[in-house]
């Protein structure tokens, strides 16, 4: 993950972090707001309960006649004219009748022939409110039902001479005042019995409400219904008890009406949200590249310094602040160092030139002095024929000991010119193995070593001398630095790549004698004879083919070279 990834993501949560509670508050608001809604709903639903319990206590003074029925009945005259009187002058009263002792219906009266038509002859006989109104008089009334569509309840109020009065009153102009009451444009007042059955007069429409969720509802100690569903909306509401049996008064109101205020303020607390997310996001993506992108400049600019490269530079123009101030102090440490890295590179190459003319002279010495020996020699002409021969031998060995030390410095600086042209061509590898062993084999055999090779490549695509090289460096290495045991050459091929090991059982090296190991005039052990060039020429010819040379190695248990050149692709 980037720096900048990194601050971006800690100035957001550092933004956001206080919105959360802002939403939990909302949350809390939105909550509690509901309730307050439906809260208004249950007190319009207990107001209409306390009209009809008004209603209702009205009935008390409206049965003012009932000393006169009593009257008409002591007297042994008909109270129809006084019943008749009662329906006319109180138009909630739908039919009245006089019950004897015994629940036996003696006179009626009905507001019209088909209403008392549709009322059966009233007997109460064994009717325990009887008993009940005897040893308590008192106005009993019944609970709510349905006459011809019209809600009504009964009621039973006993007479002085022992008679009762009997009367069905009428709701239908009390619920008509009542439904026609609205909150907003869909909230309506419903009479719903307990069963969960509405009462609908002609003037109101009621949804097809779930019976079973009113049910539930009444059931439940709360007045407010959070949510009743029809095939099409969700309503929601709150209900009250009246003192008729079994009735309750239902507001409802649709759901997406109720909240609309809670909805709209959403709306707005979200495009707030909403902006204020926008704002902090590109408030923290530019305040996120402004700290980033110097850190960034200054964190890679340190690897590059990691790896050697002391010519790196950061413009100080990205920073600000006290970023300037450590970049600018950065820029100079840099040039510090690079100029610190000059002066010991030039302490080195003095050293190494003094290294590499001493080498140089040394080995040059050696061939130069024997030849100018032999020369003398052979001047002064007090040698034999076979003698002569002897000495002309050992010049030749110094001339050709003296012209590979030449070749190997030249080649050296042709590598490093990039001046080396490679021939490839198809090679019997077995072949160049071949030669090479049978080389060194003299040694080898003197040394008591045996050389093998298992070669599982036919041709390969390389430089047939310049491979030739490289393997004699290796192997003659190997049989040089192994005293006994073996000397191996092993080729094998793959869809990509040669491999060509040398394995031999010798001495080994450890890692830290391994690092060094390619370098120019660099040798593992000084007490051997070479100049530390070999290796590293093997290593540019391999990589001239595009190849890798690698070496893995242990002390006193022999070293591995492995050579692998990828195969060139059609």
């Amino acid at each position: 993950m980037s720096i900048f990834s990194k601050l971006f993501k800690v100035f957001l949560v550092v933004v956001f972090l206080p919105l959360v509670p802002m939403l939990l508050l909302l949350g809390y608001y939105q909550f509690h707001m509901k309730d307050n809604i439906l809260d208004t709903h249950a007190n319009l639903a207990e107001m209409v309960a306390t009209s009809m319990s008004q209603h209702m206590e009205d009935l008390t003074w409206r049965l003012a006649f009932a000393p006169q029925v009593t009257a008409a009945l002591t007297k042994k005259q008909s109270p129809l004219p006084v019943l008749q009187e009662a329906l006319a002058a109180n138009p909630d009263f739908v039919f009245l009748a006089v019950i004897s002792k015994d629940g036996v219906e003696k006179y009626r009266a009905a507001i019209s022939a088909g209403v008392s038509s549709q009322i059966a002859p009233v007997n109460l006989q064994n009717d325990p409110s009887l008993t009940q109104l005897a040893e308590d008089p008192h106005l009993l009334v019944s609970s709510f039902k349905l006459i011809s569509g019209r809600p009504i309840s009964e009621f039973l109020y006993p007479l002085t001479n022992g008679d009762y009065l009997y009367g069905v009153l009428s709701f239908f102009s009390f619920l008509a005042r009542v439904q026609q009451q609205r909150i907003g444009n869909t909230g309506h007042i419903y009479i719903v019995d307990s069963a969960g059955q509405i009462y609908v007069s002609d003037y109101q429409y009621a949804p097809a409400f779930d019976a079973e969720t009113f049910e539930q509802a009444f059931a439940s100690k709360s007045p407010l219904i959070k949510g009743i569903k029809t095939p099409y909306h969700t309503y929601v509401g709150a209900y009250a008890t009246t003192p008729v049996l079994g009735v309750h008064v239902a507001v409802l109101q649709l759901k997406s009406e109720a909240y609309r205020n809670i909805y709209h303020t959403n709306i707005i607390l979200a495009l707030f949200l909403l902006t204020i997310a926008t704002l902090a996001y590109f408030g923290a993506l530019t305040f996120a590249e402004q700290l980033g992108e110097p850190i960034a400049a200054l964190s890679q600019a340190a690897a590059e310094v990691s790896k050697g490269n002391f010519d790196v530079h950061v413009d100080p123009e990205i920073g600000w602040g006290e970023f300037k101030r450590l970049i600018h102090d950065f820029n100079q440490m840099t040039a510090d160092l690079k100029d610190y890295q000059n002066l010991r590179l030039q302490a080195q190459v003095s050293e190494l030139k003094e290294q590499v003319f001493r080498a140089v002279a040394h080995d040059l010495r050696a061939p130069l002095m024997g030849l100018q020996g032999y020369i003398y020699i052979l001047q002064n002409g007090k040698v034999s024929e076979e003698e002569k021969q002897k000495y002309l031998d050992l010049m030749s060995q110094a001339a050709q000991n003296l012209s590979a030390l030449l070749e190997d410095v030249l080649d050296v600086s042709r590598l490093e010119a990039g001046m080396t042209n490679l021939h490839k061509e198809d090679v019997p590898l077995a072949d160049v193995v071949r030669e090479v062993l049978d080389t060194v084999r003299p040694l080898a055999t003197q040394k008591g070593l045996t050389l093998s090779s298992q070669i599982e490549v036919e041709k390969m695509n390389i430089d047939r001398k310049a491979f030739k090289r490289v393997l004699t460096n290796l192997v003659s290495n190997a049989v040089k630095f192994t005293e006994k045991g073996f000397v191996k050459v092993i080729a094998s091929e793959d869809q990509k790549s040669y491999t060509v090991k040398v394995e031999d059982s010798g001495i080994g090296m450890a890692a830290q004698e391994i690092k060094g190991l390619f370098q120019k005039y660099h040798q593992v052990h000084t007490d051997k004879p070479g100049y530390g060039l070999g290796l590293f020429i093997s290593r540019q010819l391999v990589e001239a083919h595009g190849g890798t040379l690698e070496v893995s190695s242990a002390e006193g248990k022999g070293s591995t070279f492995t050579i692998q050149i990828p195969k060139e692709q059609a």
